[in-house]
């Protein structure tokens, strides 16, 4: 295999600006075809990122010779099927976050594709993207000291009409997202925690649906540990009386403070000398472009797996244990 040929199941909104050119742009990469049920959609996204092929139905996709891997990009009440019946075909996966509804899904995916010659990355992209890379130098290279602590805070303000958005919003649907807001942006955010400390050797938390807008809980917090005596606490809360959203990570060590947000490009350092460091990044034009990257060097056999699935079940083990609003 010298190339990796994609199709696209799932064309949306993530698709159109974060990933979707992507697969055109890296190296060793060609975009096939695209998929959509609706067929308008599908052809209107063809035609404007010049892909060769649309088609409504996955199976096309599938069983099309020419293409050799696939990125499921739908939601998440089809992943699972989706990706049994990639694996089955011989397809390698980039898989969209959540990967699954639940963790006993996940747990499926991750069995089939270790009796398959298949291989899978998790689109966990915030990995890949520079200022991550930096939080992780920082830390390996013992900026802070020993890494004692690490806070995030997720808070969001009330929507207006929100009941009425929940209608057409597929993410406030737990049959369908797995949980509301927490199940759509938590992934990243624990992924890179797994990424930064290993996985948790305890992990409590609880929700609650206060506003009742929906069917999903609308906050969410947790406590884990990790090796080494590093705790970890983080609040989701998508329903709070404020005007300005607050998208924090804070990670504490025995010499400093690491600072960042997770949709920023800024990283702060706090040493115990009491002297800031701030460093900013460019934001990508596509930011899932640098994973996408790797996991067609992973395909080809170049480099390790970026996100492996292991990595997935950790983030869909934590978030079932912190929310009980899981679809089980």
């Amino acid at each position: 295999m010298q190339k990796i040929s994609w199709g696209i199941i799932g064309c949306g909104d993530v698709a159109e600006v974060k990933s979707g050119p992507a697969f055109q742009k890296c190296e060793h990469s060609e975009l096939v075809s695209v998929m959509r049920r609706n067929p308008e959609k599908a052809k209107d996204f063809a035609k404007r990122h010049s892909v060769p092929n649309w088609t409504t139905n996955a199976d096309e996709i599938l069983q099309n010779p020419e293409i050799n891997s696939v990125y499921i990009a739908t939601p998440p009440s089809s992943h699972l099927a989706y990706t049994l019946k990639a694996l089955e075909a011989g397809k390698h996966i980039y898989l969209e976050k959540p990967i699954t509804l639940n963790l006993s899904e996940a747990l499926q995916i991750k069995t089939a594709l270790e009796n398959s010659t298949s291989k899978l990355v998790v689109a966990h992209y915030r990995r890949k993207l520079p200022a991550f890379l930096k939080v992780k130098q920082l830390l390996d290279e013992k900026a802070i000291g020993k890494v004692q602590f690490a806070e995030i805070k997720i808070i969001q303000p009330n929507h207006d009409k929100l009941t009425a958005e929940t209608e057409e919003n597929w993410r406030l649907q737990p049959e369908i997202s797995g949980g509301g807001y927490f199940y759509d942006l938590a992934p990243h955010q624990l992924d890179l925690m797994i990424h930064f400390f290993g996985d948790p050797v305890s992990i409590v938390g609880s929700s609650a649906n206060q506003s009742g807008s929906s069917k999903a809980d609308d906050i969410v917090n947790g406590i884990m540990s990790f090796n080494n005596k590093i705790q970890f606490t983080g609040l989701w809360a998508f329903n709070a009386g404020v005007k300005k959203r607050i998208d924090s990570c804070k990670i504490y060590g025995s010499n400093g403070v690491i600072e960042f947000s997770f949709f920023g490009d800024q990283v702060s350092l706090i040493t115990s000398k009491a002297t800031k460091e701030i460093f900013n990044f460019k934001t990508l034009p596509h930011v899932q472009q640098p994973l996408i990257q790797a996991a067609i060097n992973y395909f080809l056999g170049k480099e390790e797996n970026p996100c492996a699935i292991e990595s997935g079940v950790e983030v869909m083990r934590i978030m079932e244990s912190f929310s009980k609003s899981a679809t089980h």
